[in-house]
């Protein structure tokens, strides 16, 4: 990779939203060209969806050992725009070139600590850091609130289905990956009831994939009915509206109901908050495993009574980041799907209108009902 200046084809220069200070405005910054180096390919961002993480970043709720100058975003897709040596390939073969809608991996593991010595790449300390790198050091192309993204040589890469736009795919680089590496991990099974703990969009995701896997019986628990009529447009079979049955035992009753007295032997917790957590523990079957998506943020604790782990043979599961078949398996997925993912991509905001855009996420996050995602892309038109 190296900084040069434009070449003559391309009229802007790439620009970046840098995040100075959580909470505060974040700052247009235009930045040299960066032409792509062996491996590497730089692309145009076509869609960026503003993701949970993005936003307990920007108010300063996960700040700590985070750069001041980074360029927040990761869930995105994009068109290729240059092509380094070597990068004409996808990581599963296809040919690439100039023009071509891909989906990339937005972390780089450091590939050598014993994680990467096991493949397990989303494992790797380094990982998770390098989403976030400071924005004031090449190649400054670094975060999804931009103009370009330069995918490095370390990141994999795939050409989009025909069938899949950026803008759909945009959700596989974060959210449907990360179910479907969760459904992996806990190893569900096609038999196997499956309960999904917030309706939002990776709980629409988890529900759709869990039917595609063969799941008989997939239960929702939301508390805003319009949430609720997505989840059975997903595939949802029952749904529980949390709002009517406040008392979370009387929830954990109507699980057991509706299992025939045995319970999920997959519960997903994808509502982002830790006070859930026991009641899903509850509505597990025996052997059921708990997968934890949702709750990301640091000193968001609950107590749990081990002993309905350990007497029922239950287990925990966190689950953060995914493996490049999962980001594969979901472009797949999207490709070939019934489910109205369509749905789940929400109103996109040009890039000049970022500080708009994550004023609108942060506002229908704390409302509690947003399903889509707040998108932005530097194509789209003034809101």
């Amino acid at each position: 990779m190296t900084e040069t200046e434009i070449p003559g084809s391309m009229q802007d220069r790439p620009v970046i939203a840098v995040m100075v200070e959580p909470g505060k405005p974040l700052e247009l910054v235009e930045v040299p060209y960066v032409e792509p180096g062996p491996g590497e390919l730089l692309v145009e961002v076509i869609q960026a969806n503003i993701c949970g993480s993005d936003l307990h970043l920007w108010r300063g709720e996960m700040a700590e050992g985070f750069p001041r100058d980074c360029v927040l975003g990761h869930e995105m897709a994009g068109r290729i725009v240059d092509v380094g040596e070597g990068a004409s390939r996808d990581s599963a073969g296809q040919p690439l070139s100039v023009g071509d809608a891909i989906a990339y991996r937005y972390y780089e593991p450091c590939g050598h600590c014993r994680s990467c010595a096991r493949g397990l790449y989303h494992h790797c300390p380094v990982s998770l850091a390098s989403v976030l790198r400071p924005a004031s050091k090449a190649p400054r192309l670094v975060g999804a609130f931009a103009t370009h993204y330069l995918v490095t040589a370390g990141r994999s890469r795939f050409k989009l289905p025909p069938a899949c736009t950026p803008e759909v795919a945009a959700g596989a680089n974060c959210a449907l990956s990360q179910v479907i590496q969760g459904f992996h991990e806990v190893g569900l099974r096609s038999d196997e009831t499956v309960i999904v703990q917030g309706c939002g969009g990776l709980g629409l995701y988890a529900i759709a994939v869990a039917k595609s896997w063969g799941a008989p019986n997939v239960i929702a628990i939301d508390r805003i009915q319009s949430r609720l009529e997505l989840a059975r447009a997903f595939g949802a079979d029952s749904v529980i509206d949390a709002g009517s049955v406040e008392d979370p035992r009387a929830r954990t009753k109507q699980v057991m109901e509706l299992t025939f007295g045995w319970g999920g032997d997959v519960v997903v917790e994808v509502v982002g908050r830790a006070a859930v957590i026991p009641e899903g523990i509850r509505m597990l079957a025996r052997g059921g495993r708990y997968l934890e998506l949702g709750s990301i943020v640091p000193r968001d604790t609950v107590s749990i009574d081990a002993s309905i782990l350990v007497g029922y043979n239950r287990s925990i599961v966190g689950v953060s980041l995914y493996q490049d078949r999962s980001l594969m398996e979901a472009l797949d997925f999207l490709a070939g799907t019934d489910a109205p993912v369509k749905t789940l991509v929400g109103q996109t905001y040009p890039l000049e209108q970022v500080n708009e855009a994550l004023q609108a996420a942060d506002a229908l996050q704390r409302e509690g009902v947003s399903v889509g995602r707040v998108g932005i892309s530097p194509l789209a038109k003034g809101a």
